[in-house]
Order: structure tokens, then sequence, then C-alpha cells
């Protein structure tokens, strides 16, 4: 992706969450020139990857295939573990913005449609070879349990949610015609790193080509010293 493109959704975003007022936090909008001024009180922010995210998952085309994040809480489930055990997120799909076909190996997820459109989600269950399972999918909405086919499609409005737990397999897009729609993610500690089976092999964070200067760091933009200081 081109860091123009990434400025332009990332400014988006930014006039969304506004417009719903929900309030992110203060270094949110940092400039980077501000982020070469802090030191080992601002670690945690770097080295738990919280911040801006987004990603085409290198499809090239993010309003096709993408999703924008802002990690606002993670733990750390490799050395130094935290004492953190638990993630929040806040995530942006746009209509028929499709997330691609993934599931967790550990993590269990709570995804909550917070507000704007509607949330289309499909589901399977995975199989004994990591594929998709011919099997109902057992899942928990806002407590209570349901039952779908697999790869059945399902609607949440704004306020309701979905337990996704380990090896189930998920897909979601904003429903089409509506709004973006803004969830929030409540999950055990997040690893982009190791903790994502994506069925077709996707990568989970985009090349960039650095055409214009950012508007503000993504989670993986954050100085060496930064990451150096959170060990």
């Amino acid at each position: 992706m081109k860091r123009s493109e990434i400025n332009r959704y990332m400014a988006a975003a930014e006039a969304l969450f506004a417009e719903y007022h929900i309030a992110l936090p203060p270094w949110a909008a940092w400039p980077p020139e501000r982020w070469n001024d802090v030191g080992s009180e601002a670690a945690e922010i770097a080295w738990h990857g919280l911040g801006w995210d987004l990603t085409d998952f290198g499809s090239g085309d993010y309003e096709r295939i993408g999703l924008l994040l802002f990690t606002l809480r993670n733990g750390r489930l490799t050395e130094p573990v935290s004492r953190k055990t638990y993630a929040e997120k806040l995530l942006v799909s746009g209509p028929e913005q499709v997330l691609p076909t993934h599931f967790h190996w550990h993590k269990t997820e709570d995804i909550i449609v917070r507000a704007g459109g509607r949330m289309v989600i499909r589901l399977w269950n995975a199989d004994d070879q990591d594929g998709l399972a011919d099997a109902p999918v057992v899942v928990a909405m806002d407590g209570i349990r349901r039952q779908f086919a697999a790869g059945e499609t399902v609607v949440l409005g704004v306020g309701e949610s979905i337990t996704l737990e380990p090896r189930v397999y998920h897909t979601f897009w904003g429903e089409p015609g509506g709004p973006p729609c803004i969830m929030g993610e409540v999950s055990a500690v997040n690893d982009d790193h190791t903790d994502n089976r994506f069925l077709d092999g996707v990568g989970r964070f985009p090349s960039i080509e650095e055409d214009v200067a950012p508007r503000h760091l993504l989670c993986n933009d954050y100085p060496a010293h930064l990451l150096g200081s959170g060990r």
C-alpha cells in the first residue's frame, strides 16, 4: 500500500470515530516526530503493538479486502510475558470490505458491533487438517447459545455481539449499502505474528510504499529505541 492511501483511510477513520463520539488515547494523534522524543515511559505502546493498524492483507485492494484496527490495550504471549491477559480493539469495516477467512489457535474473542452499519459474518469449524469442516458451528451471541450451518452468514446490528473460540474460521464485512461498521473486540491476548491461521495464506501486515510522510505511525512503525526499552 502507498503511505498516502494509509493516511487517507486513517483520516477517514478519525472523522468516523469523531462522528460517533468515540475517543482515542491522546497519543493516537501524535505526529510521527513526537515518538522520537519519548522514552521508556511509552515502551508498552510499542512493545505491545498498540495503536493504528491498517492492512490490505497483501491484496493490493484495501477497499475490497482490508481492515482498519486500533489496538487500545494488549498483553504479550512471548517473553517478556505481560501481566495483562486481555486485549481490546476498535475495528472498522467498510461495506463489502472483506476480512480474509481465518481462525486463531489460542485467542477467544468477542466482536461487538458498536456503531455505524451492520456486520455480516460467515462461520465454519476447522477440520483436523485445518480446512473448513462441514459441521454445524455453535457460538454464543450476547450470551445466548446459537447453532449455524457450516458457511452460514449471520448479520449483527449495533449492540449485538458474537463470541469466537479458537479454531472457528470466520470472515466478515460491512453490510452492503450501509455505512462503515465500527466494531469492538474484547479478547484474550492478541498475537498477530503467531496466532492467526489464514485459510488462503494471506499476509497479515502490508508492504508500504513511502510516497509521503506518515500522518500517524502504525503499530509496526514505532522507532527501535522504544522496542528496545520494552524488553
